[in-house]
């Protein structure tokens, strides 16, 4: 079994989802199945619930229970393999937006500006896009957008700029080699927030992660049974602000839509206010402390 982080915010991930015995639920990001087996523990025999991820380690902490079944997927495929079990409408859906400690500590996958290893950052393995090829092969123009989008960088010219430069002579293959040749651009006291925003960046990127978040919202939003519970737990500001949106307005523009009769075409309610870790979870799991849960409803 491989060791993941304690679950974040399960109290109020599990009282989010008012969890019906009977139910049908999502968890789309699986990870090590803490969240899942909170779950499933409020099930009874003909609760079912449905894991979602595209890392093949999770499969080393799948449970092992009839009502359970985990979907080695994205989560952006989310109503196509759920018609492929004959579900068409679920009572609740988890999203946990969060890199695993497992993928931060194996430094093999290059996510951690911690730990050394090839730049890799694929949450799916076996897709072809990495790190190494964003870095080595991307032009000054993309780089720097996507620094600026992705990582909220003000001097994302300046740091596109240095990698070109550099990668003529020498392809940069590992997170050392990235971070050795940022050094020049980084305050020492701002050091770890800047590293950890370039490399934010260049994950979103592998990975599509906003653009996946995008289109998980909407199909989610379609196959929640109304009173259906939706719970998103968000860790940067790109992330909760679509969450957000969505949740206020259905769409990611942060407009109201309404009807020829002036009415929200919005199919969720928000629950709640948002929710954060408490200091006690922090001091136990320090990557909760920025977690941000929001919950909503299906009209």
């Amino acid at each position: 079994m491989i060791q993941y982080h304690n679950p974040v915010l399960l109290k109020e991930t599990l009282q989010g989802l008012k969890i019906q015995p009977q139910g049908v639920y999502i968890d789309v990001t699986y990870g090590g199945g803490g969240h899942s087996r909170g779950i499933i523990d409020k099930l009874n025999d003909n609760g079912r619930l449905y894991g979602f991820d595209q890392d093949a380690d999770a499969y080393k902490n799948r449970i092992d229970d009839f009502r359970f079944k985990l979907i080695a997927a994205n989560f952006r495929h989310l109503k196509q393999y759920l018609k492929y079990y004959s579900v068409i409408e679920v009572d609740g859906i988890l999203a946990d937006f969060g890199v695993s400690s497992h993928q931060f500590n194996e430094g093999s996958r290059g996510f951690s500006i911690r730990e050394e290893g090839r730049l890799d950052m694929r949450m799916n393995q076996s897709q072809d896009l990495d790190a190494y090829e964003v870095l080595n092969q991307y032009s000054v123009e993309a780089l720097s957008k996507l620094f600026f989008n992705y990582g909220e960088l003000r001097n994302s010219k300046k740091v596109a700029e240095l990698i070109a430069n550099t990668r003529i002579i020498s392809d940069i293959k590992t997170t050392k080699d990235l971070i050795d040749l940022l050094e020049p651009l980084v305050p020492q006291r701002f050091k770890i927030k800047v590293l950890a925003k370039i490399f934010q960046a260049i994950r979103i990127e592998v990975n599509d992660e906003l653009a996946v978040l995008k289109t998980f919202l909407e199909q989610a939003t379609e196959i929640l049974k109304p009173g259906g519970r939706i719970v998103c737990i968000s860790y940067h500001s790109l992330e909760d602000r679509l969450v957000k949106r969505f949740i206020k307005n259905g769409n990611f523009e942060g407009e109201e839509e309404k009807d020829f009769y002036g009415n929200s075409t919005n199919p969720l309610i928000k629950i709640g206010k948002l929710r954060v870790p408490s200091i006690e979870e922090i001091k136990i799991n320090s990557r909760a402390r920025s977690a941000k849960l929001r919950i909503a409803e299906k009209k």
